[in-house]
């Protein structure tokens, strides 16, 4: 698929099956992310796999558990794959995916976010070339704010100068694979002189 064609075919899947990708696939996607654009090149973000769909479901738990729905700025994200702004009731901010790369990034570095979200969208658009569903969620700063947070940390021996910044969620899609939403007029222009 060429990548214009790649990048219309990627949607954020909150739906997964109860199936686990390959590790050589999960080496692939982070590769591809090591390669993502970062600020003055400096390759500051760090990406933890997690291949276990245990403790990826407990990483999800500790995501939603102090999600402030107040911040919304919106209702509703999807019929089709919803979210947790769709439904309260979710207790899990992965949605049941059985692997999760959390992106890490340095606390105080002016463009840790933009060199995080890159990271995570070169993620992406390679596990939908691997045929593999994706979503990136936010929300990372909090995830790890707690006593249990803390001790994964240490446990993977993230330096304590760097955060979560995002997550991606990685698995097979459950159902029919969402359709191609309309692109939204007036959202893009070319101004010439």
């Amino acid at each position: 698929m060429e990548l214009l064609e790649l990048m219309k075919h990627r949607r954020s899947i909150r739906k997964y099956q109860d199936r686990q990708i390959s590790k050589a696939d999960l080496e692939t996607i982070i590769e591809a992310g090591t390669y993502a654009p970062n600020a003055g090149g400096g390759q500051r973000s760090m990406i933890v796999g997690i291949h276990n769909a245990a403790l990826a479901g407990k990483i999800g738990r500790m995501n939603v558990a102090r999600f402030d729905r107040s911040k919304l700025s919106g209702s509703y994200v999807s019929q089709e794959q919803p979210s947790i702004i769709d439904d309260p009731s979710m207790k899990s901010g992965f949605y049941g995916a059985p692997t999760v790369c959390i992106v890490f990034a340095q606390k105080n570095f002016l463009y840790s976010i933009p060199d995080a979200f890159c990271c995570a969208e070169n993620m992406v658009l390679m596990a939908t070339e691997l045929g593999i569903s994706s979503c990136i969620v936010a929300r990372g700063e909090e995830t790890f704010d707690s006593e249990m947070g803390t001790a994964l940390l240490r446990e993977w021996n993230i330096p304590e100068n760097y955060i979560a910044r995002c997550f991606v969620l990685l698995g097979y899609v459950s159902g029919e694979y969402p359709g191609e939403k309309p692109r939204k007029a007036g959202h893009s222009k070319i101004v010439e002189g």
